[in-house]
């Protein structure tokens, strides 16, 4: 769809790609209709510094389409870029995470250049992948397909211990999508990852298969999305968002020996030796106080980052201020 069109049967109204675009005042001014983003607490008027983003389809188990893919795109691009977010948790909907693609809009294919076609649920997680604040799944009921591969960028996942979980594309005549052959083997190995798709088959999350996905799985699903704001909390409390990006970019972004990787965090933790939240996490432990973090990426990324030749598969805006303009 080209962009700043609507989606049909949607009023949403989807902005360009644009290399500067605004936030807005509040989260609940954008017209989302397959999302819901609110402040934690959802009372609070001004931004909260932790973010809730729901799956909203009720009647269709939030099963994935390509208005959802854009919401969630656009939703983690303006998170990534507002300094007033500092965490974002995601859950679904009533029972369910995510159904999966809904198959009955189907797939569609042949209707562009293969070299310029993106996957959607890739989209999705390039989005996660790219936003510079932690986000933790809160999986409070059964995720398939793209409804699980969307949750791997994330740096946590608390599960229902029940839910159903299930990367079935070798049922559905398709392969690893969302860009999870890079990231799956990463989170639970390689050999877990063959036999689960291999036999496509949905396992429940409390499986010895799954043991590694999951940081916590939780024996009711009403637990799972308290739990995750729980971590959120902490999160936002105790630690440097400069510090956070940059440990889960060393992981997934590191050299493949230890000399180099030693060289690499040797340069990264100098430089941080002079950084603000250097400076303020040492002074808050020294006077027993909490701490009080200013630092962005954007503004205090130490001079080494990145460290690797980036590859673009989407624009990071421009934060324009505090403002949003429906129909762009």
């Amino acid at each position: 769809m080209p962009p700043g069109k609507t989606a049909p049967g949607s009023d949403y109204i989807h902005p360009p790609e644009l290399q500067e675009i605004p936030i807005p005042k509040s989260y609940s001014d954008l017209p989302f209709t397959q999302i819901k983003v609110t402040n934690v607490p959802e009372s609070s008027k001004e931004v909260t510094r932790v973010v809730l983003v729901t799956l909203y389809r009720p009647n269709k188990y939030n099963a994935f389409t390509p208005t959802m893919m854009r919401e969630l795109e656009h939703a983690y691009t303006l998170f990534d870029i507002d300094d007033r977010v500092k965490c974002i948790v995601q859950t679904g909907y009533g029972k369910m995470f995510c159904a999966g693609a809904d198959l009955d809009t189907g797939f569609v294919g042949a209707e562009e250049a293969v070299r310029d076609h993106r996957d959607g649920g890739g989209r999705v997680t390039m989005a996660i992948n790219r936003c510079r604040k932690p986000t933790i799944g809160a999986v409070q009921g059964s995720a398939v397909g793209i409804g699980i591969t969307m949750t791997l960028p994330m740096n946590i996942r608390i599960a229902y211990a029940d839910a159903k979980i299930g990367f079935v594309f070798a049922r559905r005549g398709l392969v690893m999508e969302a860009a999870s052959s890079f990231f799956l083997p990463k989170l639970i190995g390689t050999s877990k990852a063959l036999h689960l798709c291999t036999t496509g088959a949905t396992y429940p999350a409390k499986h010895p298969l799954l043991n590694t996905l999951f940081s916590e799985v939780l024996p009711k699903p009403e637990d799972v999305l308290p739990r995750a704001l729980e971590i959120a909390d902490e999160v936002v409390k105790n630690c440097s968002g400069v510090s956070t990006y940059l440990m889960k970019e060393l992981m997934y972004r590191g050299p493949d020996n230890a000399e180099s990787t030693h060289l690499l965090d040797s340069r990264i933790v100098y430089e941080l030796f002079s950084s603000k939240d250097n400076k303020e996490g040492v002074a808050a432990f020294l006077e027993k106080r909490p701490v009080n973090f200013q630092g962005t990426m954007k503004d205090d990324a130490p001079a080494a980052y990145p460290w690797w030749d980036p590859v673009s598969t989407g624009n990071r805006p421009v934060n324009l201020g505090y403002q949003y303009k429906p129909k762009l």
